[in-house]
């Protein structure tokens, strides 16, 4: 099978995948967009359709006809470099285009791609349909992430699918991994392979002796925090999040609710009883490094995680870090909207590692680096623990 091959297969399995996410959507959740950090399930249809008309087919298609000539503006994200678009908090005022035309416009594309690797490409379109490809993976997940959180926040509480098992139990006993101190190298290694730029370049950190935990924090350790008043004293938390606490009146993990005296969650499979031996879910960094202090413990810093990784199995829970989201050294940016993709995004964010039971498939490695602002909870977040 050649490269070419092996890019139209990817591409065609995960532009089905991505609608085949969308299967057990109502109509009206198409459009609807409770809070700025969750975007309408048709917007993401759209840009990661747009993605592929604006980086590849505008520029190496010959004689290419765009779909609709509006369509850059409404389904851009954040792409400074090529144009105006919509605002972020706006994307849910779209009535138009409907879902229809959307899915039409999708077609669209799918099928002008499939015929622009019926000939040869360049290097660089094989470079910027994996881009693509994998950006659409990007979003597969937060696709499925805002639908739990428009569902979620729906009064009737509905599931979305009974076949999306979330809350994946480990069986194995809680150990501490003792990691020597020493001199490890952090960082994506193969070039043949596709990872993101924040991944590289590969350099080496000296590390400290520690230890991390071959588990993750469950339900369970987490209630016995809130019960022991953990969101009531203010020595756990930072400043800014003892903070963000009292204005948020935050007490619990997001989709947790008690009903009788008894705790559920809210889950894609519906309103459930807790599971007291599931990991951990839809917490912030404030609330991990809260726990942690509690814990008598620590988050690992990520440099610290990806020295440790092969050592316990991870993939559940997007796992917050202690470090800060910053280039490697030697780290640059590419030219044009492609440097837009991550390194404008080193300031004010947390490194999250691993990925989780919604990260989409043949997407994430042990060096991905994901990155979010330290309150924001929508994602399968959750916590090892390290000392």
């Amino acid at each position: 099978m050649t490269q070419t091959d092996t890019l139209l297969s990817l591409f065609t399995e995960t532009r089905g995948y991505t609608e085949k996410l969308c299967k057990p959507l109502e109509i009206e959740d198409y459009v609807v967009q409770p809070i700025m950090d969750v975007s309408p399930p048709k917007w993401h249809l759209g840009h990661t359709t747009w993605f592929y008309e604006e980086f590849i087919l505008k520029h190496f298609k010959k004689d290419y006809k765009l779909f609709h000539k509006d369509f850059a503006f409404v389904f851009n994200s954040y792409y400074e470099s090529v144009g105006k678009r919509v605002v972020r908090s706006d994307r849910g005022n779209m009535s138009r285009p409907g879902v229809a035309k959307v899915y039409d416009y999708r077609h669209y594309v799918t099928n002008e791609i499939k015929e622009l690797l019926t000939s040869k490409i360049s290097k660089e379109v094989e470079e910027l349909l994996l881009m693509g490809i994998h950006h659409e993976k990007q979003h597969q997940e937060l696709l499925t992430t805002d639908i739990k959180y428009i569902l979620g926040n729906n009064p009737l509480l509905p599931k979305y699918s009974t076949d999306f098992s979330e809350n994946k139990i480990t069986t194995i006993d809680q150990e501490w991994i003792s990691i020597a101190e020493g001199i490890y190298q952090i960082g994506h290694s193969d070039k043949n392979t596709f990872h993101y730029d924040n991944e590289v370049n590969r350099h080496k950190v000296y590390l400290q002796k520690y230890s991390i935990s071959n588990t993750l924090v469950t339900n369970e350790e987490y209630l016995e925090f809130i019960n022991d008043g953990g969101y009531k004293d203010f020595n756990f938390w930072h400043a800014d999040a003892w903070e963000w606490l009292s204005e948020s009146n935050i007490t619990r993990p997001m989709y947790w609710h008690t009903i009788d005296g008894e705790w559920y969650q809210y889950t894609l499979q519906g309103l459930q009883k807790l599971d007291p031996e599931a990991p951990l879910s839809h917490i912030s960094y404030y609330e991990a490094f809260a726990f942690a202090q509690w814990k008598g413990c620590r988050l690992p810093t990520e440099f610290e995680w990806e020295a440790a990784q092969a050592n316990f199995k991870w993939g559940n829970r997007w796992e917050w870090t202690e470090s800060a989201y910053l280039p490697y050294p030697g780290y640059t940016k590419a030219p044009g909207a492609i440097g837009e993709y991550n390194g404008k995004f080193m300031v004010n964010q947390k490194v999250l590692r691993g990925g989780s039971v919604a990260t989409a498939p043949k997407h994430t490695r042990h060096t991905y680096r994901n990155f979010f602002q330290p309150e924001l909870r929508w994602q399968f977040t959750g916590v090892r623990l390290a000392k």
